[in-house]
């Protein structure tokens, strides 16, 4: 049991900071880069630009803020119930801070969405047009690199059933005989 509180504890920790950062971030676009020219940290490459987004990463969904809103609650709703069923053991950790890290993007641009109807973005790659984006943005696409890199390098087949067997309830043999 300790091992499950303190792994829940250093979660809610480790999520609680990145929201904040992601905050702070943002809060620092407004009052420095709003109805301001763009800023050059590195000329002509990337730059801080700051952007009302009313969509969703690439301008999809772009003013359709009520789906937005729905597919975050579903994707919180998701993160929550793997992260609390998902095994404590030293392997599914690297699972769990794939977790965080999609959960704190989500909530972040979330609180966005609903405070403002829109999402704050300032982050600019210039040099190759790349969407302004946000510290939230980066935590989901850190998340995605680290999935993907689990998925091919660190798990195996028996991880896979281990989770499989831990989200998904089993039914039981009564209700698969009245199924027959």
């Amino acid at each position: 049991m300790k091992k499950k509180t303190f792994s829940a504890v250093l979660g809610i920790l480790f999520f609680l900071i990145l929201i904040w950062a992601d905050r702070i971030t943002k809060n620092l676009a407004v009052l420095h880069l709003k109805d301001q020219p763009e800023m050059p940290l590195i000329r002509g490459i990337f730059v801080l630009q700051y952007l009302e987004n009313r969509g969703a990463a690439f301008g999809i969904l772009q003013g359709r803020r009520l789906p937005l809103i729905l597919i975050t609650i579903i994707i919180l709703a998701v993160v929550l119930y793997v992260y609390a069923r998902a095994p404590y053991t030293r392997k599914f950790i690297f699972l769990r801070v794939i977790l965080v890290l999609v959960g704190a993007g989500a909530v972040g641009n979330f609180v966005d969405r609903i405070s403002n109807g829109y999402v704050v973005d300032f982050l600019y790659f210039k040099a190759i047009n790349f969407p302004i984006f946000n510290v939230a943005d980066i935590y989901v696409v850190a998340a995605a690199v680290l999935l993907i890199y689990a998925v091919l390098f660190l798990f195996q087949e028996e991880d896979f059933a281990a989770l499989k067997d831990r989200l998904v309830p089993h039914r039981s043999r009564h209700s698969e005989k009245n199924h027959e």
